[in-house]
């Protein structure tokens, strides 16, 4: 039975890819790590002795700590934050237990360092789809405070340069859609991160983008919200941060609603 300084891999997984999703810590040994550099979405790596010295940096209500078997590293790690009024527990059987469940995990081989935290993207104005999808994808799976610049599209490139942001959806760009797929397929593609709710909605996102509404019949839908939204919206980073609640709905909706309709007469 999981106590109450952990947390099941099946209840995080469940608070992954949301708004509030806890901070995940991943604390493992480098000789842990390295024959299998992958992560937990949206954790990061932090040496166990740094935690202290980064509190400041801990920006979550709540924190989960993962080591390589969920023993004495991640127990002790959260033990000294709920010691500084940080409200911790460990991930109970760690990343070997993660893996055992097949859960889903991201390439640490494909993220950059400037990619991991506080990274910098940056891509076209006036975002419609693959625009806010990406974001979304980003902060709730990679890194939670990613930024992201919105820029004419001739500038893209040179301010990617510049600033030392990742470029995304337009040509040439380190993301971009190469028919069939979109921008959303290929970043899914390049982390490594496969489960069958980030399918459904790539589907969905593919058809929305691509103009080919007939290969999802919920396109239509998001068409009409993502139109709506740019019109409500004249600041695309406001437009952007509004989009993302409505790639948590299509999340929840492909991960826990597909069996669900309505429809009349209601009894």
């Amino acid at each position: 039975m999981v106590s109450f300084t952990e947390i099941s891999c099946a209840q995080l997984f469940k608070q992954i890819g949301l708004q509030d999703t806890p901070q995940i810590l991943d604390v493992r040994l480098d000789e842990d790590f390295e024959p299998d550099a992958f992560l937990i979405p949206s954790s990061y790596r932090l040496p166990y002795t740094e935690v202290e010295k980064s509190l400041d940096h801990i920006q979550s209500s709540k924190v989960i700590v993962v080591c390589h078997e969920g023993l004495k590293l991640s127990h002790g790690v959260a033990a000294k934050l709920r010691s500084n009024m940080i409200d911790a527990c460990a991930l109970s059987g760690g990343f070997v237990e993660w893996r055992k469940q097949d859960l889903p995990v991201i390439s640490a081989s494909q993220l950059p360092p400037k990619q991991y935290i506080n990274g910098l993207w940056v891509t076209r104005h006036r975002p419609k789809i693959d625009r806010i999808a990406c974001p979304w994808l980003v902060r709730r799976f990679v890194d939670r405070r990613a930024r992201f610049l919105y820029v004419p599209p001739a500038h893209v490139l040179d301010v990617a340069a510049r600033f030392e942001a990742i470029s995304f959806d337009i040509h040439g760009g380190e993301f971009f859609d190469q028919d069939p797929f979109s921008s959303f397929d290929m970043l899914l593609d390049k982390i490594g991160l496969k489960h069958p709710a980030l399918t459904k909605m790539a589907g969905v996102i593919r058809a929305t983008d691509s103009g080919r509404l007939q290969d999802a019949p919920e396109a239509a839908g998001l068409l009409a919200f993502s139109v709506g939204l740019s019109k409500l919206h004249r600041s695309d980073t406001a437009q952007m941060e509004a989009g993302l609640h409505l790639y948590d709905a299509l999340y929840l909706w492909a991960r826990d609603g597909l069996k669900e309709t309505h429809g009349w007469p209601h009894e």
